[in-house]
């Protein structure tokens, strides 16, 4: 049977991670698209919502989202 990707809502599993010495937390993963929404969490001035490449994250991350 074919799996069906799609998007998954990251928002109840709290899941934060470090990278180039920010903290982001994780919004909403595309399956699709394989990208990620992100918000930072330590930053003075809301930047909004960014979107991360999967490649660019964190293994320890990538290994909590399993996308396959």
């Amino acid at each position: 049977m074919i799996k069906k990707k799609f998007n998954e809502d990251l928002r109840g599993k709290d899941i934060e991670f470090e990278m180039l010495n920010k903290k982001y937390k994780a919004i909403r993963f595309y399956q699709l698209k394989m990208t990620l929404d992100v918000m930072l969490v330590d930053d003075i001035e809301k930047q909004g919502i960014i979107n991360i490449p999967f490649a660019h994250l964190p293994k320890a991350t990538k290994k909590i989202l399993k996308p396959n």
